[in-house]
């Protein structure tokens, strides 16, 4: 299904915002800007974005990278084109066009746009896996693939135990949180978590209202750590439901939080 080049505009004050630009298959480009000047999160492809830019009269300040995939990082050379534009990333990764390494606990203050970001190491999914979170009354996480809507990423060069770490990581963020993910995967992780937690009704009321953005054209994506708490199993590893569920299907005979995750993602990359 074809989305609008800005398919979710999310006001978070009268000078900063943050537009969604599909690309590929299935992925989100992030640019957060204040009507003069534009950050571009995981730009894995450069026509969207400089159509978006161009569109709007924007002028690329910076790049944020949150790991090292072709899909996020392919669009940066051909960015980087438009004037000495900045690029961060992770330190722990092969991004050849990065300008600025990061580590966890960084801060990255830029003057325009306007912006804090505060660096979280997010390993798991790659081993050098950043996230961007935006602090203020309501945060902004960007997350990369990580934590996904209903879902997490898969393991490619991290352990269980990384990306549980991770995850719980941004657990513990305020429920408030926007979260913004990569990828469009809501709809086809509320399927799994069904089979998961069949009688949770928050994950069934999820199901109804993403269907619907879905068939409007619209982004299930920013989502909220608390909906994210309620309805995404790989953060509901430890209920009394899950356990269940995995000790039936999985036949996992541990009760930690760290067996019963392992074996809920190697069932969902089989599912």
């Amino acid at each position: 299904m074809d989305l609008p080049l800005a398919c979710a505009l999310q006001e978070r004050s009268a000078a900063l915002h943050v537009s969604c630009l599909p690309a590929f298959q299935d992925n989100y480009l992030w640019v957060l800007h204040d009507h003069t000047h534009a950050v571009v999160v995981d730009p894995g492809d450069a026509r969207p974005v400089e159509h978006f830019l161009d569109q709007q009269g924007l002028q690329l300040a910076a790049v944020l990278v949150t790991h090292h995939h072709a899909d996020h990082t392919g669009g940066i050379e051909v960015l980087s084109r438009r004037g000495t534009i900045p690029v961060y990333g992770p330190e722990r990764e092969p991004i050849p066009q990065l300008t600025h390494t990061l580590h966890a606990g960084d801060e990255v203050a830029l003057a325009q746009p306007q912006l804090l970001l505060q660096i979280l190491h997010l390993p798991g999914h790659t081993l050098g896996h950043l996230g961007y979170l935006v602090p203020g009354p309501i945060p902004w996480i960007f997350c990369g693939d990580t934590l996904f809507g209903c879902g997490c990423g898969r393991l490619f060069e991290g352990t269980p135990a990384q990306m549980l770490d991770s995850l719980q990581q941004l657990r513990r963020l305020p429920p408030s949180t926007l979260v913004y993910c990569a990828h469009e995967y809501t709809l086809a992780n509320i399927r799994f978590a069904l089979e998961v937690e069949p009688d949770n009704q928050a994950l069934q009321q999820r199901a109804q209202d993403c269907t619907a953005l879905r068939q409007a054209g619209q982004a299930t994506i920013p989502s909220t750590i608390a909906l994210e708490c309620a309805t995404n199993p790989f953060l509901r590893c430890t209920q009394p439901t899950v356990v269940h569920t995995i000790q039936t299907r999985c036949l996992e005979t541990r009760h930690d939080e760290l067996s019963l995750f392992t074996a809920m993602r190697a069932w969902k990359n089989r599912f």
